[in-house]
């Protein structure tokens, strides 16, 4: 496949494209700053209709993963203009020269389209964003499908691997250097997340792209759990010492921005369809323990 993919330098688009380099895909891997790993580095500036063309015609693309995005939960509530200009408009844009080239757009969405109140979401649940990051998501979901692309829409939740990322969060890593330190640490109690391995969603994501996969699917870890038994649970597989974590409500930690108290998403949808189900949490440490250095 021709593959061109957006935000490289991130955790999940550094994934695909490493993933893709290895099946001996030709992949165009667009970044903004810094120069991806895999794959033939491609400038591109997605809130620029004319950078985005350019890229287009560079890559002739079958297939489209876009993932770049301003991802900071905080970060999107203080700087509302900027995340509206990279995650909807930008989103646009890419998801309209997929439309003009005839290319396959898979968009990576998130579980902060839910308000939280339920958890176990299914795709065709009401989303109500309580935090600004998940109104952009929501936004950028409709262009999407507003747009005319052939698309999938995958929402994920919480990815996490091996791999660090330049401004982008990763849990399981934060998480790791904590408890090495063994000095205590707060860990939120009352929000609940399903963790996504990101080699697991790597894999569903290109089963759907090469099935050609449309409309909406939940693609992310098997198991829902709190943001504390997610640490507990890596402090277990680590063989580290998890009571040096200090169990947290939400409103302690001190963020700007809500989080919903429960935005886990139910995958018995891409269970049923891919043969690369979602992955429970115990296997995905293990393999995540694999990766990692003792």
């Amino acid at each position: 496949m021709n593959l061109l993919i957006t935000g490289t330098s991130g955790l999940l688009g550094g994934r695909i494209a490493e993933y893709a380099d290895s099946r001996g895909d030709t992949v165009f891997s667009g970044y903004l700053t810094h120069q991806p790993t895999f794959g033939l580095p491609l400038k591109l500036d997605i809130t620029s209709p004319q950078s985005v063309s350019e890229a287009f015609r560079r890559a002739r693309p079958d297939v489209v993963f876009h993932t770049a995005a301003i991802t900071g939960v905080d970060r999107c509530e203080w700087e509302r203009d900027l995340a509206l200009q990279v995650n909807v408009e930008g989103t646009r844009n890419v998801a309209e020269a997929a439309r003009d080239a005839g290319a396959y757009l898979v968009f990576l969405s998130s579980d902060y389209v839910f308000d939280g109140s339920k958890g176990l979401y299914k795709e065709d649940d009401a989303r109500n964003p309580v935090n600004f990051l998940g109104k952009t998501k929501v936004l950028a979901e409709d262009a999407v499908r507003s747009s005319g692309a052939r698309h999938l829409v995958a929402r994920t939740s919480f990815v996490f691997g091996s791999r660090e990322a330049r401004a982008e969060a990763n849990f399981a890593l934060w998480a790791l250097r904590k408890l090495k330190a063994h000095a205590p640490f707060r860990v939120v109690s009352d929000q609940f997340i399903t963790p996504t391995y990101d080699r697991n969603l790597v894999m569903m994501l290109f089963e759907a792209a090469e099935r050609r996969l449309e409309g909406t699917l939940h693609l992310a870890g098997a198991t829902r759990l709190s943001k504390y038994d997610f640490a507990f649970s890596i402090a277990k597989f680590f063989g580290l010492d998890w009571e040096v974590m200090i169990p947290s409500s939400r409103g302690e930690i001190g963020w700007i921005a809500e989080r919903p108290t429960d935005s886990s998403l139910d995958t018995s949808r891409a269970r049923a369809l891919l043969e690369n189900k979602p992955m429970e949490i115990g296997e995905s440490l293990r393999r995540l323990r694999e990766e990692i250095p003792g």
